[in-house]
């Protein structure tokens, strides 16, 4: 049976929502609603939460997740990357247990949309492909724009002939906060990247992609979790 290692990075420094990995959302921590998701999916076989908060530490175990140290204050400014977290609780992990997983299960703390049937969908694509990266995105606006520093409007990836059409446009999609990234282990080694050369996609539902990146995103996300199941019928009957 493949080692399957469940990671759910939470760092204390969250500005645009203060605490955020242990505010409350909707009766219990945020991060809660991640760690019980990892405890449920059947291809987990161990849970670590990644914080440098004694705080957070302490919440995480009281949920069931493991927490084996404290990330050093040098990989969780607001400038250090996750790569670098995992890369340094990977060898860790290697150096104080003799463990190497062989896929690591990242998920986010901010996507309490996600549902168990993410992780799952986002497996079978790894099970059954050559995938080294499974990640999960949703649809976004096929006409994307940037604004230079004189305003002026560029059209990101602009086809050779331009269509009011929407439907004439190639389908575009984004990463949806990522609800779910699984990654081998000797690829995130080899690349030094989460998402590798050789990354395949699950779409996931827009409405339940909501990245909790502020407070409007937190306000929306909790209207749509109370509602979820309404939401899925009624669109299911349109």
């Amino acid at each position: 049976m493949s080692k399957v290692l469940a990671v759910i990075p939470a760092r204390a420094g969250s500005k645009r929502i203060p605490n955020k990995n242990i505010r409350n959302f909707l009766g219990k921590p945020l991060i809660a609603y991640a760690i019980e998701q990892a405890l449920k999916s059947p291809i987990v076989n161990r849970v670590i939460v990644d914080t440098d908060s004694p705080k957070i530490a302490a919440i995480a175990k009281k949920y069931g997740a493991e927490v084996p140290f404290l990330r050093p204050a040098n990989l969780a400014a607001d400038k250090s990357s996750m790569n670098d977290a995992l890369f340094h609780l990977l060898a860790w992990l290697k150096k104080e247990e003799h463990y190497v997983p062989d896929y690591i299960l990242l998920l986010q703390t901010t996507s309490p949309l996600r549902e168990l049937k993410d992780i799952n969908d986002c497996w079978d694509v790894m099970q059954k492909t050559d995938a080294d990266t499974v990640l999960t995105v949703c649809s976004t606006h096929p006409r994307l724009y940037y604004l230079d520093s004189k305003k002026n409007i560029i059209l990101v990836n602009r086809p050779k002939k331009i269509s009011p059409n929407v439907q004439d446009w190639r389908p575009a999609y984004i990463l949806n906060g990522c609800f779910v990234y699984i990654v081998k282990t000797k690829s995130f080694l080899k690349e030094k990247s989460v998402i590798t050369s050789n990354t395949k996609a699950v779409v996931c539902d827009k409405w339940r992609s909501v990245d909790l990146d502020n407070l409007e995103d937190w306000a929306l996300a909790e209207v749509l979790y109370k509602h979820k199941k309404a939401i899925a019928k009624r669109l299911k009957n349109l």
